[in-house]
């Protein structure tokens, strides 16, 4: 039977328990165990889908198609085991499925309640396809108190009862804060933190404790004492050089033996953190630098791109170079060339990112304009293949080229799917549909040409599977204009009907992809284009 590790946050948000639980989860993969991350979401949105990113950051896409919360992506990229549908829930996802049995009358007259039936859809989730297992870990969202979050609350409470101790651990991430005028570390936050959970129903068996400066022997005693957990069980999480440090700073800790030790594992093998030593090696001892210019919409976030940005680290880490990220909101481009010179001339490579609506696209169309007549790599994704599409049809002579997402249009090289085919079979949109779920989201299959660039990226292969967010596709009836003004359709969809990839192979390294490869790479697997656009901004800056 799999044992189950919670993982809970107390005192603010934002403490890197998402971090905290891929860390874990990563040592205990390194011991041979198997391990899946799972998120609990306390938000009435059903699923992250339709929400801004400035609220919620980036969305991230499984295989199957499911748009889920960002930790997901920290799961994926520190245990390489691919997040399902199955992996995130929400209060939204909940009560919906709950209020649409009531309403086919599932519940045979029965009065519906939080408790039982909302806290049992929860454990339901919790313990789903967890037969080949060793551990399931289970990050609940937001902080000890929220009012939104005491159902799950109350089911891990539940869970406890019914596995039992020996089976369940619970984590709790803390802050404790350093007061510059006194020159103090402040336990009393953890404390009333536990004192909140412990009134829940709830023991915490182990906090992990945030903290700017290290945490005296005094000090982690004196929260044990009040939090009644053994010393050892206290476990300093000081800042790390790279989140890719955390699992090796966890382990010094001894995070990954205390949680063995709960469960009275006592023949667990010696982690193999090799991999862990060469990422960070690669990471702190870089043999050179590039300067990568992402022309974007939601730029005042970070974590609105986070994959993104992940992803062009692991190029640096396939280079064995530095990536120094500069981001440049689009719409500082719009009727202003020589600030467009001025700011894009320094950068070794230029990337246009995803996104929605029409706020900024004629600055990436001039991004992408930049960097194809002064030869400076480029790589689109998502909206900026779509970018360099339109770039290339205004370049061919089609002057009122454009996306109708941005409005009516005399020439739509770019326009809105109404079908394509999935594992599933035809799949339908009405352009006046709801936002949530009627997009193109999940792998797809793509056929690669022969003798193409990305064909050699991806090692000679001749199809690749890709993750897709999106609602608008490139106007295959374009393609010749297009492939006349040099701009070549190297990657479609099976059925030749859906640009996938595009390039220019009379350019030193110009590749627009309609999918999404961010999602699928990691520190100790980088993605083939990432590894191969850092490759090119490499020799550019060798160049200048």
């Amino acid at each position: 039977m799999a044992r189950y590790i919670f993982i809970t946050g107390g005192v603010v948000s934002s403490l890197g328990k998402g971090l905290m639980a891929a860390s874990l989860a990563a040592l205990l993969q390194a011991r041979g165990y198997r391990v899946r991350i799972r998120k609990f979401d306390p938000y009435l949105n059903v699923d992250p889908g339709t929400m801004s990113p400035y609220q919620h950051g980036e969305v991230y896409v499984t295989d199957d198609g499911a748009e889920t919360d960002l930790d997901l992506g920290h799961y994926e990229r520190f245990t390489g085991v691919s997040a399902h549908q199955g992996d995130n829930i929400t209060s939204g996802r909940i009560y919906r499925d709950i209020i649409a049995k009531e309403r086919r009358g599932d519940y045979l007259g029965a009065t519906v309640q939080v408790i039982p039936h909302v806290t049992d859809a929860i454990k339901q989730f919790a313990q789903a396809d967890t037969e080949d297992l060793d551990f399931v870990l289970c990050e609940i969202g937001g902080t000890v108190g929220d009012i939104e979050g005491l159902p799950f609350i109350e089911a891990l409470r539940q869970m406890r009862n019914e596995l039992g101790r020996d089976n369940t651990c619970f984590v709790h991430v803390t802050l404790v804060p350093y007061i510059a005028a006194a020159g103090e570390l402040k336990t009393k936050p953890t404390q009333h933190s536990v004192r909140e959970l412990t009134g829940l129903g709830i023991q915490p068996d182990i906090l992990l404790c945030r903290c700017e400066h290290p945490l005296p022997d005094s000090e982690r005693a004196k929260i044990a004492l009040f939090c009644n957990v053994r010393k050892e069980a206290v476990i300093p999480a000081l800042d790390a050089s790279s989140i890719y440090a955390v699992p090796l700073q966890y382990h010094h800790e001894g995070l990954d033996s205390e949680v063995l030790r709960h469960f009275h594992v006592t023949d667990a093998p010696t982690p193999d953190l090799a991999r862990w030593d060469d990422i960070i090696d690669r990471y702190e001892h870089p043999e050179g630098e590039v300067t990568i210019g992402v022309v974007g919409k939601y730029v005042g976030l970070p974590d609105a791109y986070k994959s993104l940005n992940e992803a062009l680290i692991h190029g640096g880490m396939a280079n064995r170079v530095k990536v120094n990220i500069r981001w440049i909101d689009a719409e500082i481009f719009e009727g202003n060339e020589e600030d467009i010179a001025a700011r894009l001339e320094p950068m070794h490579g230029i990337l246009v990112p995803g996104g929605f609506g029409e706020r900024g696209s004629e600055g990436k169309i001039a991004s992408v304009r930049f960097a194809r007549e002064r030869n400076v790599p480029f790589f689109g994704i998502c909206l900026g293949m779509q970018m360099a599409c339109i770039e290339s049809a205004r370049a061919a002579g089609l002057e009122h080229a454009s996306s109708t997402e941005f409005g009516e249009t005399d020439e739509p090289v770019v326009g809105i799917i109404t079908e394509w085919m999935s594992k599933e079979g035809l799949q339908q949109r009405s352009s006046e549909g709801d936002l949530g779920g009627t997009m193109r989201l999940g792998a797809y299959e793509a056929r690669l040409a022969s003798n193409s660039r990305v064909s050699s990226i991806y090692g000679g292969a001749a199809s690749i599977s890709e993750r897709h967010r999106h609602r608008y596709e490139v106007n295959s009836a374009y393609r010749d204009a297009l492939e006349g003004d040099g701009l070549v359709f190297s990657g479609m969809s099976p059925d030749g009907l859906l640009p996938e990839i595009v390039e220019r192979p009379d350019h030193p390294w110009f590749i627009g992809v309609q999918f999404h490869p961010e999602l699928k790479s990691k520190p100790f697997d980088p993605h083939p284009l990432f590894a191969g656009f850092i490759e090119a901004a490499l020799r550019q800056a060798r160049l200048v």
